[in-house]
């Protein structure tokens, strides 16, 4: 059974958010990928979608979901479920950092608004 250190796990980083991979198939998951996100203060809406369910758990801060362009307020301890398909946003309007866990399936792929399909880097 692997153990991804987090500490060690690889980053990456978009505009004011930085994704920690954790679980993915580089690393050994199968069926299930799993990063942290960390959402800077201040930051927009990137409106995206993934052809399979996402998952997001909101660890600390607050934030502003938006499904199909309908928003919701989340905060710390709230679960999002994102189905499969469905342009969905997440902003950080807030003084303080947003913490998440965010899960997906292996093989999903993601969709950024009017773009084409892409395996994003923290699902490889």
């Amino acid at each position: 059974m692997p153990v991804i250190q987090g500490a060690t796990a690889p980053t990456f980083t978009v505009g004011n958010t930085r994704f920690t991979g954790l679980a993915a198939p580089s690393r050994g998951a199968t069926e299930t990928c799993v990063w942290r996100t960390h959402v800077a203060p201040g930051t927009l809406p990137a409106e995206h979608s993934f052809d399979r369910e996402e998952v997001i758990i909101v660890l600390s801060g607050r934030a502003t979901a938006s499904f199909d362009g309908v928003e919701q307020p989340v905060v710390a301890g709230d679960a999002i479920v994102v189905p499969a398909h469905t342009s969905f946003s997440l902003a950080n309007p807030y003084d303080e950092p947003l913490e998440m866990v965010a899960v997906l399936p292996v093989g999903a792929l993601a969709r950024m608004a009017g773009g084409e399909p892409f395996t994003p880097p923290t699902a490889q």
